[in-house]
């Protein structure tokens, strides 16, 4: 199609009306906030590496809850900072361990925000990997983790984090069959109706050590490369969508999120599952520093980036801003 060469190609208009004919808008809705969960009582511990973020104990982040409720936001997700740690992440099992105990505190101030539960072993054990350490090292004397020993801890951190309330729980360690693992115990423990999202492309990225340092999650020793995805390949996280949405996902996400926006959209055109992407703590922590220098607009970067995500096709955005962007939306 051809105009006139005199006929404007953009929309020449108020901005209320340019933000009423935009192809893509980002509503507070679609936005999971993240919330770390510790012990005790009145804790608000600021996270350095992850501005305006803190370690929550449960009555804190039940307040924080229904703050997000407020604002519109439809959900938060929960990582657990236990009070000790050990070879077998054991806490993380535990009924009345910190997620348990928030997730109970949340539905409590605020029954109408959905509360996933991460699920990993990585917060709960001593040598910050996400599953189980086989017993033996390998022959070239590297320790390993055990994927089906792992397997049967995710499936019970998973029933614990339900049994308190959570609406949606979800694997993030990218252990083989652990989608399936945690619908088979779900099932079985009653939990019919809680969802799982997926980590289903979950990437070895560089781009999270904030996390790490607020989660006190990183390795003791070697990495996840051998259990994580490499950044280098994009048809790999398609099958590796296929596999979760076959064992019975009903959210996939895609982690991180910017460095990822192409397999956000091939995942889009593949399945009709919700997707999610995980904005995580290393995008947001670069915005944060380039703001307090003075060189980028925060909010304004934050709402470009989160945008560029929904555009990509991502229903669902996990992200450290959600609650900023929503306040900025409203």
């Amino acid at each position: 199609m051809s105009f006139p060469a005199h006929r404007p190609r953009r929309l020449r208009a108020s901005a209320r009306l340019r933000d009423w004919v935009a192809e893509t808008r980002l509503s507070p809705r679609s936005l999971v906030q993240p919330l770390f969960v510790c012990p005790g009582k009145g804790v608000e511990n600021p996270i350095a590496a992850i501005p305006g973020e803190a370690q929550l104990s449960a009555d804190r982040a039940a307040a924080r809850a229904a703050k997000l409720v407020e604002l519109g936001i439809s959900a938060a997700i929960l990582f657990g900072i236990p009070s000790r740690k050990d070879a077998t992440g054991s806490e993380a099992v535990d009924a009345d361990g910190v997620v348990a105990r928030a997730a109970r505190a949340i539905k409590r101030a605020a029954p109408e925000l959905i509360v996933i539960a991460d699920v990993c072993l990585c917060e709960y054990t001593d040598h910050g990997h996400c599953g189980v350490l086989a017993p033996a090292a390998s022959e070239k004397g590297e320790r390993t983790v055990d994927n089906d020993a792992t397997l049967d801890l995710l499936a019970r951190e998973a029933v614990v984090f339900a049994d308190a309330g959570c609406d949606i729980v979800a694997p993030s360690a990218m252990a083989d069959g652990q989608v399936a693992a945690l619908r088979d115990a779900l099932d079985d423990a009653g939990h019919t109706n809680v969802a799982i999202l997926a980590y289903a492309a979950k990437y070895a990225s560089a781009f999270y050590g904030p996390f790490r340092e607020a989660a006190g999650s990183a390795p003791a020793f070697g990495d996840r490369r051998a259990y994580q995805m490499d950044p280098r390949n994009s048809r790999e996280a398609l099958r590796e969508a296929a596999l979760d949405v076959e064992e019975g996902a009903d959210i996939i996400m895609v982690k991180p999120a910017l460095p990822c926006l192409d397999i956000v959209a091939r995942i889009r055109e593949s399945f009709d599952l919700p997707v999610a992407a995980y904005h995580v703590s290393g995008e947001y922590a670069m915005i944060h520093a380039a703001a307090e220098r003075g060189w980028v607009d925060r909010d304004g970067a934050l709402l470009e980036s989160l945008t560029a995500i929904h555009r990509a096709g991502a229903d669902i955005i996990v992200s450290y801003g959600a609650e900023r962007i929503a306040e900025a939306l409203r």
